[in-house]
């Protein structure tokens, strides 16, 4: 049996860093792990292979060299999605499709002849039984979480790893937090489920083994829901791997209240984490309890930001407006916070909400649904009827972004961040295109760009005040370039 597993084109977004990526001639941020993982599920006897859409292109004679298609992706692949699925249709492959975009939507895809949705590692067993007897049906789904300890190694090597900036990895899947308008809790429930220490060990050293040295991105939704095993399992045995396999530099997504434990801090540092992605969502009070943020209330947000740049910790952040809550007085207070905290990449998007979560049940029995969300978090669209005049709304939110993302404040924000991050003890290699990055980065930005008299001043200041950050502040000049060419899009 060949398949073919194909990941739809992710859009030109926030998230996508694709004006970034030029600067070190890759192609994508991360590589499809969904699939990656689903084919290590596959039976070994099967023939694979990826298509990666967002690093190659689809051909006719991957397709007439399939038996099947399996399609995993996101919402905000929906288009792509769609496009990929007719072709495979067109040329007589067969279509199974899985992952959060078709367990949201699966009745939406009519083309495709096998869902199996869920998680894999639950569903996909009975899909293959059935499809040895000759009798799969066309969708299978389940209420079951998987225990993921059970969960093989992904297969990695059907990727071209040299086309990607970071790779990816997962730990846990669940959130203990429950804030409406999130969906993850509905995918994955309450309860953190971990792989053991020794499960993420094989698998960074099978990515090792293929010969990457980069970043690797933890992509659980909450890597500190479970802090006892994070504490006692998963980060001795990063710290340990440290000190063997030479130094690998992660990043990951944590709620606030990392910011209350200095001992778990130092030791994600010590493993080598040195970004994480936090949902701040929003400083006012009341929107907080609306959206049941309860980790995020009652604290110094600002000042819990400072604490892990302290402790040599980028963080990332994203933030939210269209709560009922909200007036009109909120765009000021996010500019007025995202500048003060140094949250370089500050994801600013409208509220939206998923199927399956809390807040788009409520919303529906107020009939105050709209279309189906898009699945890009700051396009400026919402699927949802908000208490603030639209047109208000989306104003305001187009000023947060005129605001934070013009080359004055995004400078300006660059060095706060610098002010107070403490340079990691585990860094990015610096190899030869990035090197290039930062020359490709004189012409692009300090010579052509609008950008230039900025950034120059941000290199001269870096250098004399934190020359160890030097390489930082270049990578947070190309960074800005690329929110700068997707603020455009979206203010114009």
């Amino acid at each position: 049996m060949n398949a073919l597993l194909i990941y739809p084109e992710v859009p030109d977004t926030f998230w996508s860093f694709k004006h970034a990526l030029k600067f070190i001639r890759k192609k994508a941020s991360l590589p499809p792990l969904g699939l990656l993982t689903v084919a290590a599920l596959l039976p070994p006897e099967w023939t694979k292979r990826l298509v990666d859409v967002n690093v190659t292109k689809l051909t006719e004679e991957h397709l007439a060299w399939a038996d099947y298609a399996l399609i995993s992706g996101m919402i905000v692949q929906r288009g792509s999605a769609r496009q990929i699925i007719t072709r495979c249709k067109e040329s007589g492959v067969k279509v199974i499709a899985g992952g959060p975009l078709f367990t949201s939507e699966y009745e939406q895809f009519e083309k495709v002849d096998h869902f199996v949705l869920n998680e894999a590692e639950v569903t996909l067993p009975s899909f293959l039984a059935d499809l040895d007897q000759g009798h799969a049906k066309r969708v299978y789904t389940t209420s079951e979480f998987a225990d993921i300890q059970k969960t093989p190694v992904p297969l990695w090597e059907l990727a071209d790893l040299e086309r990607y900036a970071t790779m990816s990895i997962q730990f846990s899947r669940g959130c203990p937090y429950d804030c409406e308008f999130c969906n993850v809790t509905a995918l994955f429930g309450h309860r953190p489920r971990t792989k053991t220490a020794e499960q993420i060990i094989a698998e960074l050293d099978s990515l090792h083994n293929l010969g990457w040295r980069g970043t690797v991105f933890f992509v659980d939704d909450n890597l500190i829901g479970n802090k006892r095993c994070l504490k006692t399992k998963l980060l001795p045995a990063l710290i340990e791997r440290q000190k063997d396999k030479g130094k690998t530099p992660f990043s990951t997504q944590v709620s606030i209240n990392l910011a209350d434990d200095e001992q778990l801090m130092q030791m994600m540092v010590e493993a080598g984490f040195g970004t994480v992605f936090v949902g701040i969502e929003t400083p006012d009070e009341d929107s907080l309890t609306e959206c049941n943020k309860k980790q995020n209330k009652n604290r110094d947000l600002v000042e819990d930001v400072k604490c892990m740049q302290r402790a040599g910790l980028e963080v990332q952040g994203g933030f939210i407006v269209g709560f009922d809550s909200d007036t009109p007085s909120i765009f000021q207070r996010q500019i007025d916070f995202i500048q003060k905290s140094g949250i370089v990449t500050a994801m600013v998007g409208l509220l939206q909400a998923p199927r399956g979560t809390r807040l788009y049940e409520r919303l529906k029995r107020e009939g105050r649904l709209l279309d189906q969300m898009s699945g890009d978090n700051v396009d400026g669209t919402t699927n949802i009827i908000p208490n603030m005049n639209l047109d208000t709304l989306r104003e305001g939110y187009k000023s947060i972004l005129r605001y934070i993302y013009s080359p004055q404040h995004y400078y300006q924000r660059v060095k706060t961040l610098l002010r107070e991050y403490k340079p990691p003890k585990i860094e990015t290699p610096l190899d030869f295109e990035y090197v290039l990055a930062f020359f490709r980065s004189i012409y692009q930005l300090g010579i052509i760009g609008k950008e230039r008299v900025h950034y120059w001043k941000l290199l001269s200041w870096t250098l004399f005040r934190r020359p160890r950050l030097f390489p930082q502040a270049v990578k947070f000049a190309i960074y800005g370039h690329h929110f700068r060419k997707i603020c455009e899009l979206r203010v114009h």
